[in-house]
């Protein structure tokens, strides 16, 4: 018989609230047996309980982690101001984690996850839904049997609508660097620019980014990685600057191709044999890859995020059996935090600096 998992869900309406669905999922997991939420607000509380069928409910999270003693913990919030507190709480009681994304705000926040829950043999996973896409292995097979040619390089650019710049680097690059990694390895290097309104970045231009995201400055970013095997990554987010159909992705380019991976589960996602990589000039056509292959009919219907939250809790608790990293776990969002602060730093020195970051205590928007 499969094992039974107590877990419980920490959300915070009006400061994140439950994230992309990280509570509901667990509805979806038939090992799991919802035992409380916690939630500082009353109504917010009782509506999780609502969709949830969570047994108990509290205002304080450590009182539910203290008195249910869950297994796992969902850590919903889309605000990251305190995710670094609600993680170290339960993984210092050797529980573990899914939460939502990003990981946290500073290496320094980062470290100190990963080390005790080391200690601790508690598994951290994040909702960073794509990175549990059936058709990342499709892709993965098509770059290592050669069908892309040698792979160069990696273009990646936010949604670039009014939070283009910084904010989109934090809320929904985060994604993207999450994906460079998983086709490229790990980045050796960060070389970025940071402006606002045309000019570099001062100190007078920080500010307190949205949803607890800490300093935060520029309404343009264009950062260049080092990935190993002399791939370059490329990111951009320029605000106001909002593709309709939406740009937000990334862009794979190898000598004999290039493919284009969209964000989120069972995405859209195309191949275009062209060394030229330019399809008006050679005739090329875009194919459509599918987790059966390029120019096959996808045979998984059910997407979106709920979808993709349901497959991560499924990979988390394989983790947990098998004692191995989560598909995305926490070493994957540190370095993704690492890439997302990189940016601020390579501005603040003006060079290119070396990943990972020597400055892990401080922010680098602090230091200007």
């Amino acid at each position: 018989m499969a094992k039974t998992y107590r877990v419980g869900i920490i959300g915070c309406t009006g400061r994140g609230n439950y994230g992309h669905g990280l509570d509901e999922a667990w509805k979806e997991i038939p090992q799991a047996d919802i035992v409380g939420v916690a939630d500082e607000n009353a109504e917010g509380r009782a509506a999780a309980v609502k969709r949830t069928g969570a047994k108990a409910a509290y205002a304080d999270y450590r009182e539910l982690l203290d008195k249910e003693k869950p297994q796992i913990v969902s850590v919903c919030q889309r605000w990251i101001d305190r995710h670094h507190e609600m993680i170290m709480a339960c993984v210092e009681r050797g529980i573990h984690v899914y939460a939502e994304k990003p990981f946290c705000r500073t290496l320094q926040e980062a470290d100190e996850i990963i080390r005790l829950s080391e200690m601790t043999h508690a598994k951290v996973a994040l909702a960073h839904q794509t990175r549990y896409c059936p058709i990342i292995p499709v892709v993965q097979r098509m770059i290592a049997d050669g069908q892309l040619g040698t792979l160069l390089e990696i273009r990646a650019r936010g949604k670039e609508d009014a939070r283009g710049g910084g904010e989109d680097l934090w809320v929904l690059g985060s994604h993207l660097m999450n994906m460079m990694q998983v086709f490229a390895g790990d980045p050796q290097s960060c070389f970025a620019t940071v402006t606002q309104k045309g000019q570099p970045i001062t100190k007078s231009d920080v500010i307190q980014g949205n949803e607890g995201l800490g300093p935060l400055a520029g309404d343009a970013i264009d950062a260049q990685y080092q990935f190993p095997k002399g791939v370059t990554g490329y990111f951009s987010s320029h605000r106001g600057q909002e593709g309709k159909p939406s740009r937000f992705g990334i862009q794979i380019f190898g000598s004999k191709g290039i493919v284009e991976y969209l964000m989120g589960f069972v995405p859209d996602v195309y191949f275009l044999a062209d060394p030229a990589w330019s399809p008006g000039r050679t005739q090329a056509k875009w194919q459509k890859v599918s987790s059966a292959g390029v120019g096959q009919p996808e045979p998984i219907q059910a997407r979106g995020t709920s979808v993709g939250n349901v497959v991560a809790l499924q990979d988390l608790l394989a983790a947990i059996e098998q004692n191995r990293e989560p598909l995305c776990g926490a070493l994957a969002g540190r370095t993704t935090i690492e890439m997302i602060l990189g940016v601020f730093e390579s501005q603040r020195l003006g060079k290119p600096v070396a990943l990972p970051l020597e400055n892990r205590r401080q922010h680098p928007l602090t230091l200007l």
